[in-house]
């Protein structure tokens, strides 16, 4: 609003979700931008194009919504090309810029950091300088790399390395590498995404990973995806195939963090929480692959369904607890 505005007496909007610490925001750099169009996904998992970011326009929509901290992070398709040498630069290239913004907008943003994978040994060398250098909040993980998911053997050396850190870690979908034959000509995000995660944490699951790794906070995106309808069903088949003890499948979907990023309301929050309670519920956006309008219309929708005290939980209490120096106001990075 501009200062003739305010004097013409229109009313200041009231953000929907005040104080709001999102979980689920990306961040988008110059360099990124160039090496997905290089690689063909200007057009990213089916989208129209890479949307615009910058801090500025990102900073303003955020007070709009009423967000604090949006905790930044690179979405599907990630930092791998198919070249290891640029995957692993191309990671250092937006975790340092990411680190930079942080430190530029002190409490505003937060770093969800990118690793290099599926290079084992390149994504071990950059948790550490992440976590250890760059002092980011957490790590953003896809739920496959070059097919291989989360919860393969492949990966238990990160796992570990991650659990002895006490890390949280952000899931986010990709297209599957079958999407040519499964996505029906649409964009990916539509169903892929959902059951993509949904495959991910099964596999997180069923392969005992989340057992074996309980110091990983782990975030579930999009209120779930298809976990609350399909958990039944998983559990099931856990007892069928189980040889020794079989996966506690209710029980460890129990212990994750669920962002409600994208269509919560009116159908999927409830579902939800069949499968978790109110203090496992995180504020997201998924801006700016969610554009700035529907993200308020969103916004609005979950301010108005929630009682006080679910809303302060979802809003900033559950990732404070999450990501600690987010209480004390002030940024380490």
């Amino acid at each position: 609003m501009t200062a003739n505005d305010a004097s013409a007496g229109e009313p200041a909007a009231v953000p929907p979700l005040p104080g709001a610490i999102d979980v689920h925001a990306h961040f988008i750099t110059d360099r990124l931008r160039a090496a997905m169009q290089a690689a063909g996904h200007g057009e990213p998992d089916g989208m129209p194009a890479i949307p615009d970011w910058d801090p500025e326009a990102a900073l303003t929509h955020m007070d709009a919504v009423g967000v604090r901290t949006a905790m930044l992070s690179v979405s599907s398709p990630g930092v791998d090309f198919g070249d290891a040498g640029a995957t692993r630069e191309l990671a250092r290239s937006v975790n340092d810029e990411g680190a930079e913004l942080v430190r530029a907008h002190p409490g505003r943003f937060g770093l969800m950091a990118s690793l290099p994978l599926p290079d084992i040994p390149a994504a071990l060398a950059e948790a550490e300088y992440a976590l250890d250098r760059l002092g980011a909040d957490g790590i953003v993980l896809k739920t496959h790399y070059q097919g291989r998911y989360l919860g393969d053997p492949h990966y238990e050396p990160l796992m570990d390395l991650l659990d002895e850190r006490r890390a949280v870690v952000c899931l986010h979908p990709t297209s599957p590498q079958c999407w040519q034959d499964t996505s029906l000509g649409y964009p990916r995000p539509m169903v892929e995404f959902a059951f993509d995660t949904t495959r991910a944490v099964a596999h997180l699951i069923m392969s005992g990973t989340l057992r074996r790794h309980p110091g990983i906070s782990f975030i579930v995106p999009h209120a779930g995806a298809a976990l609350p309808v399909l958990a039944d069903r998983i559990a099931v088949f856990a007892l069928m195939q189980a040889e020794g003890p079989p996966a506690e499948v209710l029980a460890d979907l129990a212990t994750l963090h669920f962002d409600l990023a994208g269509f919560a309301l009116p159908r999927a929050l409830p579902a939800l929480l069949q499968l978790t309670d109110t203090r496992h519920l995180l504020y997201g956006s998924d801006f700016p692959f969610t554009p700035g309008w529907a993200v308020e219309g969103l916004a609005r929708n979950l301010a108005d369904a929630m009682d006080p005290a679910t809303r302060e939980d979802m809003l900033r209490h559950n990732a404070s607890r999450l990501f600690p120096r987010l209480q004390e106001g002030v940024c380490r990075i």
